[in-house]
């Protein structure tokens, strides 16, 4: 709980459902806690969960986690980018922080069920054994995308109250619960990056910023960059260049310590290779089959085809040319609203 409308509404909801419910802040990092099931925006999560907890009538507990966060999270963080990479934290946090905690704190209880704020849908198959990952009722808020990571044992505990809900639905019926954060508002800001400036997160951590050149595709030189870790594929804005036409990163070569450049249309790739692959709601996929593939949180799915299927690996090609394809970044693999699994982006294959 971080005292959010969206972790709020869950406990208030399974506690209407005749559940025990107990309420958990985890403690992750120095600057405050963890915002949340969704990304919920609160400045003081321990007061706001507990005096939500208390309005409820329901236990609240705060649990340290900040030597795991710092090991598994933040220098991970740090070490993505110090390989040119960008990398997306909160896919490591919810399967090694926050739903590792939780789900270990439940057997230690002796609780049944984990419960979060997200917008997902959790359903078991008595066909295939295994416990499936579908999307939230409400497009727009789903975030099944952050959860491609989850492991089946973590999956078969959890319940999403809020997957077959609205955020205008859960607004509405926090405020039928008279919960103080009805209409608080949302933040999608990294939790530990102070005013969500990652550059000078890393600078304080000695990531080192070295100038170094700006290149096009033929090798020319433009310009000079400020260090690599300042930029991701797919930046327009704060190269510093002066061209007739706009340019934009097309890759970032931290061996050389170099910024490769290029026109909007060098930005499509057509294929992608995916690494560290976490299969979900299915065991297996093959080549040849059709899926859907999402390469941010925010960009609609494209329709891609498997070319290469190994261990851990996927590579696909995609039916149109898709851009920005980012290592580090997490793509998530769909099929309807099934998430079929996941992996973080190697390259564009």
């Amino acid at each position: 709980m971080s005292g959010g409308v969206d972790s709020s509404l869950a406990a208030a909801l399974l506690k209407e459902e005749e559940y025990e419910v107990i309420g958990l802040t985890l403690k992750m990092h120095d600057g405050g806690l963890e915002l949340g099931g969704s990304g919920e925006a609160d400045l003081d999560s321990v007061s706001a969960a507990g005096r939500a907890a208390r309005s409820m009538g329901i236990p609240h507990r705060v649990l340290d986690v900040r030597g795991d966060f710092q090991e598994k999270v933040i220098d991970y963080f740090i070490e993505d980018y110090r390989q040119g990479r960008t990398p997306n934290p909160c896919i490591i946090c919810n399967r090694e922080i926050k739903f590792a905690t939780l789900e270990r704190y439940a057997r230690e209880q002796g609780a049944d069920y984990i419960a979060t704020g997200h917008y997902a849908r959790v359903e078991y198959s008595p066909s295939t054994g295994r416990y499936l990952l579908r999307k939230g009722v409400d497009i727009r808020k789903d975030q099944s995308y952050m959860l491609f990571n989850l492991s089946q044992v973590q999956l078969s505990r959890c319940l999403f109250p809020l997957g077959f809900l609205t955020k205008q639905q859960v607004r509405r019926r926090a405020r039928q619960f008279n919960l103080r954060a009805a209409d608080r508002a949302e933040s999608q800001e990294i939790c530990f990056i102070p005013d969500n400036d990652y550059r000078q997160f890393l600078r304080q951590r000695d990531l080192p910023f070295t100038p170094g050149p700006i290149v096009d595709t033929s090798g020319r030189q433009l310009g000079t960059h400020r260090g690599l870790a300042g930029y991701t594929i797919g930046q327009r804005r704060g190269l510093g260049l002066t061209t007739s036409v706009p340019l934009y990163v097309l890759e970032i070569r931290p061996g050389d310590n170099m910024l490769v450049v290029g026109r909007k249309e060098e930005l499509y790739r057509s294929a992608i290779v995916v690494e560290k692959f976490n299969y979900l709601s299915i065991a297996s996929l093959s080549t040849g089959e059709s899926v859907g593939i999402k390469i941010r949180y925010r960009s609609p799915e494209a329709p891609a085809r498997l070319e290469q299927v190994e261990a851990s690996s996927l590579r696909a090609l995609f039916d149109d040319p898709q851009p920005a394809i980012t290592p580090g970044q997490a793509a998530v693999f769909y099929r309807g609203d099934l998430v079929l699994g996941g992996g973080i982006i190697r390259g564009s294959g």
